[in-house]
């Protein structure tokens, strides 16, 4: 892959602004926009880190590849968000798109070359305490939830960030499972238990609507 992505990086100097004050200016003058089909690997697991990567429309998933074939699932990103941010030389995680996707690459030494090492700080900053509160929050739900809690958290905040009252589920019931440390026949066992209390209705495996938001949130919050 990353050969893939360094063919596309011919032009990355042209658009880059001699000076630019905010670092989401930066990535867009700069990023190249790629393509990627629903379940392609945007960067994998021990690939260095020479890229910083931003969603412009799609959902990722990273996730974690075990030698015993389990594979936790790190995050999901959504319209506008970067990933692939990471402080070590490789990536820990592989990145594949849930979605068809459109990313925007630049290289590491191309923002630098273009804002400044400071500029590449900054970004690496505001990611890695994004990922971080993230993570607590994902290790408080897998560590004190039930498991009809940690579904209800899940569908709440996809809901929280949808503005539609439809909600589209990038993500099937493995994945929900896997994120949410659960198996598969407990997170549809789940949803089919708040779909018949009427706190939430799928209109079908990847749609669903809020019907009871009190109730969902009190489920979630334990």
């Amino acid at each position: 892959m990353e050969g893939v992505i360094l063919m596309h990086m011919v032009n990355e100097f042209r658009a880059a602004p001699r000076e630019l004050s905010q670092p989401s200016d930066l990535m867009g003058a700069i990023g190249v926009r790629m393509a990627f089909a629903k379940d392609e690997e945007i960067y994998g697991q021990g690939e260095a880190t020479d890229f910083v990567y931003r969603l412009v429309h799609g959902t990722v998933r990273t996730s974690h590849f075990m030698a015993d074939g389990r594979r936790p699932i790190g995050d999901f990103y959504y319209d506008g968000e970067l990933f692939g941010l990471e402080t070590r030389s490789q990536h820990g995680l592989t990145a594949e798109a849930l979605s068809d996707c459109i990313v925007l690459v630049a290289s590491r030494k191309a923002l630098i070359a273009a804002g400044g090492d400071e500029e590449l700080r900054q970004l690496i900053w505001k990611a890695t305490v994004r990922d971080l509160d993230r993570a607590r929050e994902h290790l408080s739900l897998l560590v004190r939830k039930s498991a009809s809690e940690r579904v209800a958290s899940f569908l709440m905040g996809l809901a929280d960030r949808c503005c539609d009252e439809v909600v589209e589920l990038a993500m099937g019931r493995q994945d929900m499972a896997d994120y949410l440390g659960l198996t598969i026949e407990t997170v549809s066992r789940m949803i089919t238990q708040l779909q018949s209390a009427k706190v939430v209705e799928f209109k079908s495996c990847r749609q669903f609507r809020i019907t009871d938001r009190d109730a969902l949130l009190d489920m979630a919050a334990g």
